[in-house]
């Protein structure tokens, strides 16, 4: 899964030991772990009032919300029929199932479905073709689960078919099978069924095993009318006509999968296809009047197959893979194998609305469904505790990826921004480690946040350069192959990687040893031999980040490491018992005035001592920012950056000068550097060549510019705009209003004109004002340069006409890249009766859809006239937005945060606080309120530490 597209700056274990022992059947190449045998059973015998009630008042024969492993599926044949017009469906099943352990029951996940009919046959009634006998059903909705009692034993070993009747509404949210509409050109709606079901949504379109370690293979037939097409995981075999001009779409039997992955659309889109060079057929489909907008999709696509199967060393071991823009959808994409669902921001292009930013946007969320059909598709996490391994991995691949495919898009500097974005997440004590216990549905979903997609993704580039790029490509083919169709944990992955060894080979507990070599003569290593599980144990099992604090004495430089705690000062009573417990095996790169070299050691202790082999003028720690950490250098250490980049900042790596922005900022959030000195830092910037490190810098100046603008601090506020304004006057009036240049430079002019316009920079706001003129005057056909669409429109939005224009421009555009554009310029809207506006279309559904309903409730909280007007929407509507969205959701945990996180008086925190405990009140409580709640103390924190300091180092400097 990918987070949702608009929320693009955005989305844990100690090892859970629920599983003992292993039962491995060769003859269906099935291993399932299993704790319940049939002592499970004595016990419900035994104890009957240890087990829950079924809604009919019977005992319910199960009470873990895990499932018994007793029974596993093997095949299941499905039939769906959906009526598009009465929004419900039809269905049947065949589910064959090996009995593990004698039983009366079977288990099954069932979600907001009516079972009309079960039935159960043997082997033997299946050869002799006996009739199936009836089952009784008995239903527990609070654990979404259904038994089936069966009148004598399952007997152990053998195979049976169970044969269930249902039915159901299609889903009018997000999951499970649902519903989707869109218009037409002509202004018809139209609607499609299709299916989103990860993580724990199978359950709502059919009876089933629905974890992840229940793989098993699905055959699939579908009931459609004539004028729609239907579309699964696999190829279509054959169409049958019946009567009444309805026709029945048969297909392949899959590979073998969880449910999670299982997917069908039925819809009357049209397509675009290519073919790979290894003979698969790729696909992009979109509703008829966005079929052009399909075309790069399909070449990204085509170049991205490619580039994995020869990377992976595995061939996509499907015949076709599907790509379908979906108009209703609430994440980016959902990695369905073989059939990959997108929102239409994250798949279509349209060359006249999406900027360079939406090109890579789309690029990125193509690679990370890709990647996904190999790492978490062929081999899947066991549990959902470790589903970072699937979108970690995923997200790590799209640098990869996208960098050998399209280089051109320059994405090595926005990987580095996103793990600096994940940081400001880590280094709160609320975060969670990468390897968390997840139980409840609820606990499920909130695990896809930025910990798990984000931070995997940084450890892993951090263990890639600690290993070398073959090694680790090496460990991961192997991890692919060994694991193919079958479930994997973290240790797992660990071995692959500790060494290239052969499966016979083994050290100490079972695991190879890391015999790191230098990858090419620049490099000086400074290796032990490091077992890459115990390492990567410190950066999974536990939470946070570190913080690496160097002091420099002649040659000798004295390293310690702490738990990185941002709004956490060492002088706080709480600081001292946060740290307890936590250590890290950090692998530390740094680089000196003295060479080229770049030095290795691993930090595995709470101090350590490092001896320069000559003396050297300056030392950076963390070369190109690989590894996942803050360096703090103490005593002269920051003085003696910030004149080597006054002197000449080109002597330091473009990365690293981005680093030491991001790590100077963040330290002052944490108490350990004062913000003048931070601001000093950034003086050099007006001689910066490096793009991403220049707007690296404007970021911060930007950040604490709304931070005061929202706390209506009006003398700093307006001395900053001065500042900033004059001293980025150079770079904004070397800006052209039109699309060229290489992407940065493109990303450059965006940032900069649209900060100009924002703080009424006249000449912006001048030529923004007649290039929107034009616009209205063309009836919307003039094509305004993509990279200065949204700051166009939103100084358009200021007027009343303006803004009335946008609205029915945004109601007619059929580019979802220009609809983002436009419902972000109506959001910057200085009247709150405009923004309710928004906020009632939004929830009414139909001119802005549901599923943007949260990312425009986080833009109007950013404006300052509109944070109080969202927040006190969400309060009073809380009720109506659970309808809309399921509790732990991205929507809802975007809607919590996002109309929250930029409060920063403790009277707010308090109104915070009690809303939230008026929530636990009743019955929802989710990580996101802590998360939330720390982040408002943190603002607070800082403008009592550092607003006096802001306010003095501007008078110096204006």
């Amino acid at each position: 899964v990918f987070p949702s597209a608009i929320m693009a700056n955005s989305r844990r274990k100690l090892i859970f030991n629920i599983y003992i022992g292993f039962y491995c059947s060769a003859v269906i190449q099935i291993c399932i772990c299993s704790q319940f045998t049939s002592s499970s059973i004595d016990q419900f015998n035994k104890d009957r009032g240890a087990f829950p009630v079924a809604i009919n008042g019977e005992i319910f024969p199960w009470h873990e919300l895990r499932l018994p492993t007793m029974v596993i599926p093997l095949h299941y044949d499905l039939f769906v029929h959906p009526n598009l017009t009465s929004l419900d469906f039809v269905a049947s099943e065949k589910i064959e199932v090996l009995v593990r352990d004698a039983t009366q029951f079977i288990i099954l996940h069932s979600k907001d479905l009516e079972i009309m009919n079960v039935t159960l046959q043997s082997e033997e009634d299946l050869r002799y073709r006996k009739p199936g006998r009836k089952l009784t059903v008995l239903s527990y909705p609070a654990h979404e689960q259904i038994a089936l009692l069966i009148p004598e034993k399952l007997m152990a070993d053998l195979r049976y078919s169970v044969a269930i009747d249902f039915q159901a509404k299609l889903a009018d949210g997000f999951e499970g099978f649902y519903k989707s509409t869109y218009r037409t050109l002509g202004g018809e709606t139209r609607t499609i069924a299709v299916t989103d079901f990860e993580p724990t949504q199978a359950r709502m379109a059919f009876p089933c095993f629905d974890e992840p370690l229940f793989k098993a293979n699905f055959s699939i037939k579908i009931r459609r009318e004539s004028r729609h097409v239907a579309l699964s995981n696999m190829p279509k075999v054959k169409t049958i006509e019946l009567e009444g001009g309805l026709l029945e779409d048969h297909f392949e039997t899959t590979v073998k999968m969880s449910t999670y992955l299982v997917a069908y659309i039925v819809c009357d889109f049209n397509s675009v296809s290519g073919t790979t060079s290894s003979g698969v057929k790729v696909s992009i489909h979109a509703a008829p009047d966005k079929w052009s907008q399909t075309h790069y999709a399909l070449e990204a696509s085509l170049k991205l197959l490619d580039f994995y199967e020869n990377y992976f060393d595995i061939h996509y071991p499907l015949a076709k893979l599907d790509l379908v823009a979906i108009p209703d959808f609430e994440s980016g994409a959902m990695e369905n194998w073989g059939l990959v669902t997108y929102r239409e921001t994250s798949l279509l292009f349209d060359p006249k609305t999406s900027s360079t930013s939406d090109k890579l946007w789309v690029t990125r969320v193509i690679a990370h469904e890709l990647a996904h059909q190999w790492f978490g598709n062929l081999v899947t996490m066991e549990w959902w505790n470790d589903i970072w391994l699937n979108e970690g991995f995923a997200t790590y691949m799209e640098l990869i990826s996208v960098n050998v495919t399209y280089p051109e898009l320059q994405f090595d500097d926005d990987f580095l921004d996103m793990c600096f974005e994940v940081i400001k997440r880590d280094s709160l004590n609320s975060s969670h480690p990468l390897s968390n216990q997840a139980e409840t549905s609820t606990h499920i979903k909130e695990m896809f946040d930025a910990v798990s997609y984000k931070k995997g993704a940084c450890i892993l580039n951090m263990l890639k350069d600690f290993l070398s790029e073959e090694k680790f490509k090496k460990g991961i083919i192997h991890y692919l192959k060994k694991f193919s169709y079958r479930n994997a944990k973290n240790d797992d992955l660990w071995s692959s990687l500790s060494d290239d060894c052969l499966e016979s080979d083994s050290t100490s507990g079972g695991f190879c040893y890391s015999d790191s070599k230098p990858a090419s003569n620049t490099l000086t290593f400074l290796w032990e031999n490091v077992e890459v599980k115990q390492m990567m144990a410190t950066w999974t099992l536990q939470k946070g980040i570190p913080l690496v604090v160097v002091n420099r004495e002649g040659r000798s430089l004295r390293l310690q490491q702490e738990r990185f705690l941002n709004g956490v000062f060492k002088e706080d009573p709480e600081w001292g018992a946060l740290q307890e417990r936590y250590l890290w095996h950090i692998p530390v790169t740094y680089s000196t005035s003295s060479s080229n070299a770049i030095h290795r050691h691993i930090l595995k202790s709470k101090t350590d001592t490092l001896d320069l082999p000559e003396k050297t003028s300056w030392v950076k720690f963390n070369v190109d920012s690989n590894g996942y950490y803050i360096v703090h250098y103490e005593g002269h250490g920051w003085d003696q950056l910030i004149t080597l980049l006054n002197q000449n900042h080109t002597v330091l790596r473009p990365k690293d000068r981005i680093s030491l922005i991001h790590d100077a900022f963040q330290l002052v959030s944490a108490g350990r550097l004062t913000l003048d000195k931070a601001l000093d830092l950034t003086h050099y910037l007006q001689h910066e060549t490096s793009i991403p490190a220049l707007l690296k810098g404007l970021e911060y100046l930007e950040l604490f510019y709304h931070i005061t603008e929202r706390r209506n601090v009006s003398d700093v506020t307006e001395n900053l705009k001065h500042y900033l304004l004059q001293y980025f006057k150079p770079v904004i009036d070397m800006q052209s209003w039109c699309d060229e240049g290489s992407v940065w430079e493109r990303r450059l002019r965006s940032a900069l004109l649209k900060l100009a316009c924002y703080l009424n920079h006249a000449p912006c706001i001048q030529k923004a004002t007649e290039l929107f003129s034009q616009w209205m005057e063309s009836s919307g056909k003039l094509n305004i340069p993509t990279d200065v669409l949204k700051i166009v429109y939103s100084v358009g939005a200021q007027t009343t006409a303006g803004w009335n224009y946008l609205l029915e421009q945004y109601e007619l555009s059929l580019s979802g890249a220009e609809k983002n554009k436009i419902l972000y310029a109506l959001s910057t809207s200085k009247h709150q009766e405009k923004l309710m506006k928004l906020i009632e279309l939004g929830m009414e559904g139909k001119v802005i859809k549901t599923q943007d309903l949260a990312a425009l409730l986080h833009a109007i909280a950013r404006n300052p006239k509109g944070q109080q007007l969202a927040w006190n929407f969400v309060k009073e509507n809380w009720i109506h937005l659970l309808r809309k969205f399921e509790l732990g959701s991205f929507p809802i945990r975007m809607i919590i945060s996002g109309t929250t996180s930029h409060f920063s008086s403790k009277d707010e925190l308090q109104e915070v606080k009690l809303f939230f405990e008026s929530l636990k009140a009743q019955g929802s409580h989710l990580e996101i309120f802590q998360i939330v709640l720390e982040t408002i103390s943190k603002n607070i924190k800082w403008l009592e530490k550092n607003l006096p300091t802001l306010r003095n180092w501007l008078l110096i400097s204006i």
